[in-house]
């Protein structure tokens, strides 16, 4: 008599593990978490003795990132993941093919989901370059013409860093980029930035008014409510979590 894949996990690591049937596939859920506290589950395909985890793991990894996708760094190490924990990488799915041993299998597969969910650690040490060449890949990818590390003058005759103007034919944007892991240093950009914007203030009084954007790199927990509001006064907010809507501020 044939063991079920649910009798198997209950006789071996049924404390840790649950399992139930959903549309043809056996769910397991592990006591593993996703780094947002979410629970790693795996599916079992019965049929094809394959565990996999539906591509949950890259889908969550992705929504960590500003273009959501994996950058160059993110995907050599999730090669490297493959190879150690000999899990398969397939239409963005993390997959095992379970042989003789199941709950190996398992293990196997959860120790590999969280390894590839823990490579968000790796935006939250980027340098703000990084962030700018993603951004500018986005504006290529949208065909948003744009400078990048400009000089603006403004009243006081000083001389201002920003990181990108963009030109569409709706409208013309300047955008400074606050990205940075210190929340001493925070405070800085945002004093930097609130000067900046006052003292180019005239450039959104002309026939062909600049758009101000400050970009917050959303992605590093050090900007407070305060950051924002006093932003919010001189500038557009926008956030690196939210591509969209920055594309949407560019054209309309």
């Amino acid at each position: 008599m044939t063991t079920s894949p649910c009798q198997l996990i209950a006789d071996t690591i049924g404390q840790l593990y649950t399992c139930s049937e959903v549309n043809g596939l056996v769910r397991i859920r592990t006591p593993y978490l996703y780094p947002d506290g979410d629970v790693i589950d795996l599916f079992l395909k019965p049929e094809t003795q394959t565990l996999t985890d539906l591509g949950e793991t890259l889908r969550w990894l992705d929504l960590q990132t500003f273009r959501q996708s994996l950058s160059k760094k993110q995907e050599w190490f999730l090669q490297d993941i493959q190879v150690t924990y000999g899990v398969e990488l397939y239409e963005g799915m993390l997959l095992v093919r379970v042989q003789n041993n199941l709950a190996e299998a398992i293990t196997r597969l959860a120790q590999g989901a969280i390894a590839a969910s823990n490579l968000w650690l790796l935006n939250r040490t980027r340098l703000a370059s990084t962030v700018n060449d993603d951004l500018a890949d986005l504006l290529e990818e949208r065909q948003i013409p744009y400078e990048r590390d400009i000089k603006v003058v403004g009243r006081s005759a000083r001389s201002w860093s920003m990181d990108f103007q963009t030109r569409h034919p709706r409208r013309s944007t300047l955008i400074k980029v606050l990205s940075t892991g210190n929340r001493g240093a925070a405070n800085s950009k945002v004093n930097n930035a609130v000067a900046a914007w006052v003292d180019l203030n005239q450039l959104q009084l002309t026939t062909e008014p600049l758009h101000f954007i400050s970009l917050f790199d959303d992605s590093l927990d050090v900007w407070s409510s305060s950051h924002l509001s006093q932003l919010a006064e001189f500038s557009n907010i926008c956030y690196l979590s939210q591509p969209e809507e920055l594309i949407e501020q560019l054209v309309t």
